[in-house]
């Protein structure tokens, strides 16, 4: 029931990919690449994923299951990680922003919580990282030490299909404006979900969410930091401005 949603009455949803769009790297890419399989790989199972030859949920866990097979512990995972990580250097204004103008904040991530939640406590502090809703997938760390993701939906091809996150909000009879924000195949499932959908583009890097979103035919905004996601997310609570003209502003 919508009374059960969290934000439920809220005209306005942010929900954010946590890897690589509020962070500067991915957590999850960053222990492939350095403590697992590499990057070689990586990528290779990423232009797989993009060109529909092998699920998302197959080939991440292929690629946590090459971390594992290293012989990482999960918790030294989460330490290397929380060392590693750093935050877009806009996030934690436009997260002030969010507070202060009453628009709810909320992670949907193809990640595992644990994980998340110890990297954003070190990123932006207990106090405001517990008022973050987290939306991911979990883990099963066995008696013996060995440890595997747990996907929110194994059914599904996406392991956690972010859309069914964003779904119920869209039945809501107030029809609130939602905005997702993401970078990469682990959003593929969102790219459609929202009104107004972010992808973060990075000169000279891997943009693999614009590419689809391109190919598709998705309309997006374009940003590089939090920064221009809290400009033009302000310009549309404000009645300034309307989604649509925002997604067909230029890029």
């Amino acid at each position: 029931m919508a009374s059960e949603l969290p934000h439920a009455t809220a005209p306005f949803i942010i929900f954010s990919d946590f890897d690589g769009t509020i962070t500067t790297r991915d957590s999850n890419d960053t222990a492939t690449d350095e403590l697992g399989f590499g990057l070689e790989r990586r990528r290779e199972l990423n232009l797989e994923i993009l060109n529909g030859k092998k699920t998302f949920r197959d080939a991440f866990a292929e690629m946590l299951g090459s971390v594992y097979a290293a012989g990482h512990k999960f918790d030294d995972v989460k330490a290397y990680l929380v060392k590693h990580i750093t935050l877009d250097s806009g996030f934690k204004a436009c997260f002030e922003w969010c507070k202060a103008n009453n628009v709810p904040l909320v992670i949907v991530s193809s990640g595992m919580k644990p994980i998340i939640e110890a990297i954003l406590i070190n990123l932006v502090g207990a106090e405001d990282a517990a008022k973050i809703d987290i939306v991911a997938n979990d883990v099963q760390i066995d008696a013996d030490g060995s440890w595997r993701i747990v996907y929110r939906h194994p059914e599904s091809g996406f392991g956690h299909d972010k859309s069914r996150a964003t779904a119920p909000y869209k039945a809501l009879a107030h029809s609130p404006t939602l905005f997702f924000c993401g970078d990469g195949v682990s959003d593929l499932s969102a790219a459609r979900a929202a009104d107004l959908l972010f992808v973060k583009v990075i000169p000279d890097h891997t943009n693999d969410l614009s590419v689809h979103c391109d190919r598709e035919k998705i309309p997006y905004v374009a940003f590089e930091t939090f920064d221009k996601v809290q400009e033009v997310v302000a310009r549309v609570v404000s009645g300034q401005t309307t989604v649509e003209q925002e997604l067909a502003a230029p890029k």
